[in-house]
């Protein structure tokens, strides 16, 4: 099974010393939320791990193809993802605190020099993933009467007309529809002089 499970050389804890790892890794599947996310290839990754003198940053890239289902048509989408891998790692296992960072932001070396890389690339493709998966920004989702897709044109039941009055009531202006407005006024309509008063003044003296 792919895995991303690194083992650091002695040479690099020296200060300032690099090296660039590179693997595969099986995730199958992510979530966020309620969708489900097929990863049916392996992911590809590459980080770089960079001695600071207080500890060993991890910065890489993560690359997968996503396949998951359409919020509106349920057509299968296809998600490109290329995730960011962060990761910092202190090589003294006393230290509790890091200057500008939260306490979720760093973690310790373990004992045995190896870090495991699979959480940071699975965190990092998590970011990629759409808040809603959608074939298309305009879809036009499935009929729901008949659950035809409406992407390939109307369908033959023609809706549910309940449904239609429902979606006309729900509009934000439903309330104006049919009110007759003062500057609608037609040709004909007696208008009011805004100057005459109550006691029939405005007569020459």
């Amino acid at each position: 099974m792919a895995a991303a499970l690194i083992k650091l050389p002695a040479e690099l804890f020296a200060l300032a010393e690099g090296s660039r790892f590179e693997g595969r890794l099986d995730v199958g599947e992510l979530r966020l939320g309620p969708d489900s996310y097929r990863l049916d290839e392996p992911v590809t990754w590459e980080a770089d791990v960079t001695n600071t003198g207080e500890a060993f940053l991890v910065a890489g890239v993560a690359h997968a193809t996503a396949r998951t289902e359409c919020a509106r048509c349920l057509s299968t989408v296809e998600e490109s993802l290329t995730g960011s891998i962060e990761g910092y790692f202190l090589i003294d296992p006393e230290q509790r605190t890091v200057d500008g960072m939260e306490g979720d932001e760093f973690d310790v070396l373990p004992a045995n020099h190896q870090i495991d890389l699979a959480p940071l690339i699975t965190a990092g493709l998590l970011m990629e993933l759409p808040g809603v998966p959608l074939c298309s920004e305009d879809c036009a989702g499935l009929c729901p009467s008949c659950g035809a897709d409406l992407n390939e044109g109307p369908c033959a039941c023609g809706g549910d007309p309940a449904l239609d009055d429902f979606a006309q009531a729900a509009h934000p202006f439903a309330a104006l529809r049919g009110l007759s407005l003062a500057g609608d006024a037609q040709p004909g309509d007696t208008a009011v002089d805004e100057g005459s008063g109550g006691n029939g003044g405005g007569g020459a003296s």
